[in-house]
């Protein structure tokens, strides 16, 4: 067998039309998206309820930390499976992670006190965390380049269908008429667990990815599966001549190598991806964890009415990449990222001025949000697109959690822990200051990503970055 191959496989994936199987992987792969989304819904519509749990008591700040323990398990838990889908590959990984996620989250509704709540909802996020880069790392590699940008946006944002299916459920499961005040939350995080037996069914028809197993020395399967594909879809242009790659099978990835193509090959685009990871973090997490604790404590919402209000905000948030999602591919990456990363920030302090001088109510201020939100998700979503676009692919799912894990936490463990703390001051100035912060990192994200930003709209993937198992055309016979 020889050392070294050429394949023109990445130019075929690019070249299909859209068909029922990029249908399959948008389903299958999006609905991790839907189940995070419903789990930080769950936290955010209960949080009053868990306050007046019986057997629980937490306090605000109790309910800040334990959002903070969900993301502080999405951070290692991103690390360490991160690694392992690179390692092991995409679909080795999709089972095991949703598996901890299932299991952890009913055990969260069997909770007996703040420790094994906090514990169970910390496994809860390692789970979740493990998904991210599994999941935008196959979006990327299986979706053609002229829809990337689109596509990988609707994914990611699909977050919010989770939120808004939490949002209406938390309204049923507080229904004091209907459940017990120490059932209903139990019974949201159990049911919750049980829908990830969808996703384990749907994922069983997916093929691994024919990127990573190219990258790792293994093109003959991956010819196979991007024959069954196109066999499919019926690409267009089937006998134009194709963009070729050679490719060395005795390439094995390194931490070593990992540090140097960061620091060495990449410097600036690891200072954007650490940028538009944190801030989109600090800002999302800090005000969306604990909304409910502001409808409550500021607005007088009873908490099982809290879910009409967190269902216009998800809405928001889940049409921002739904209609801008498109733009990202025609516009440009760069101005879309900056223009929604900006927007986002300038209203953010906007309403922190309303907020303090108490102009607005528990409706208006919702509505704030959504506009607000409809911009920010669209951004916040652009940001996985960026960090996995940035990078070659032996190394993509691992730089995906580090920037996740960097990112969040800098900015998505201190967030929600630092608003509990403020909003437990019942100080409307407190608060105030913590949407400015919130908008201001918005804004310098918008400014660092019209210096830095790469145009990785309609190009593949290896041009963006090369392999690191690349190596140049054997020279022609003389």
């Amino acid at each position: 067998m020889a050392d070294t191959f050429t394949t023109d496989i990445p130019a075929r994936l690019d070249r299909l039309p859209w068909s029922a199987f990029h249908w399959l992987v948008v389903t299958a792969l999006g609905a991790t998206w839907i189940l995070d989304g419903l789990e930080v819904t769950v936290v955010g519509s209960l949080s009053g309820a868990l306050t007046k749990s019986p057997t629980l008591h937490f306090s605000d700040s109790q309910v800040g930390l334990t959002a903070s323990a969900y993301v502080a398990g999405a951070v290692l838990g991103a690390l360490f499976f991160g690694y392992l889908t690179d390692r092991l590959g995409r679909k080795k990984l999709f089972t095991i992670t949703v598996g901890v996620y299932l299991i952890a989250t009913v055990l969260t509704g069997l909770s007996w006190n703040f420790w094994s709540f906090a514990l169970f909802r910390f496994v809860t996020g390692a789970g979740i965390g493990g998904e991210y880069s599994a999941i935008n790392s196959a979006v990327q590699e299986f979706v053609p380049a002229r829809r990337r940008g689109q596509t990988d946006l609707i994914v990611n944002g699909s977050f919010w269908i989770g939120a808004a299916l939490g949002a209406l459920g938390s309204i049923v499961v507080l229904d004091p008429r209907l459940f017990a005040p120490d059932t209903g939350w139990r019974l949201a995080f159990i049911i919750g667990g049980l829908l990830a037996v969808i996703v384990i069914f749907l994922r069983r028809f997916l093929p691994e990815s024919p990127r990573w197993l190219m990258t790792h020395g293994r093109p003959e399967e991956a010819e196979r599966i991007v024959a069954w594909i196109e066999a499919r879809s019926r690409p267009a242009n089937s006998n134009s001549e194709l963009t070729r790659l050679h490719l060395s099978r005795m390439h094995r990835l390194t931490l070593a190598a990992v540090a140097q193509t960061l620091l060495r090959r990449y410097p600036r685009r690891v200072v954007l991806g650490l940028v538009l990871m944190a801030t989109q973090a600090f800002c999302y997490n800090a005000i969306f964890f604990t909304y409910g604790l502001i409808l409550t404590r500021f607005y007088g919402v009873a908490s099982p009415r809290i879910g009409w209000f967190i269902l216009p905000f998800a809405i928001g948030n889940f049409l921002g990449p739904l209609l801008l999602g498109r733009l990202f591919d025609v516009v440009g990456r760069k101005p879309m990222i900056a223009a929604t990363y900006g927007i986002a920030g300038l209203l953010v302090i906007g309403v922190g001025v309303l907020f303090r001088a108490g102009a607005l109510d528990a409706v208006t201020q919702t509505i704030a949000w959504s506009v607000i939100f409809f911009f920010a998700s669209a951004g916040a979503s652009a940001a996985y697109l960026t960090v996995g676009e940035s990078f070659p692919l032996e190394m993509r799912a691992l730089a995906i959690a580090l920037f996740y894990a960097f990112g969040t936490a800098i900015g998505g463990i201190a967030g929600p822990a630092l608003f509990g703390a403020l909003i437990a001051t019942g100080a409307r100035g407190e608060i105030f200051w913590g949407y400015v912060l919130g908008g201001s990192l918005m804004l310098s994200a918008a400014g660092v990503e019209l210096i830095l930003g790469i145009a990785g709209e309609r190009r593949a993937l290896e041009e963006l970055a090369l392999p690191l198992s690349h190596v140049e055309f054997p020279s022609a016979p003389a």
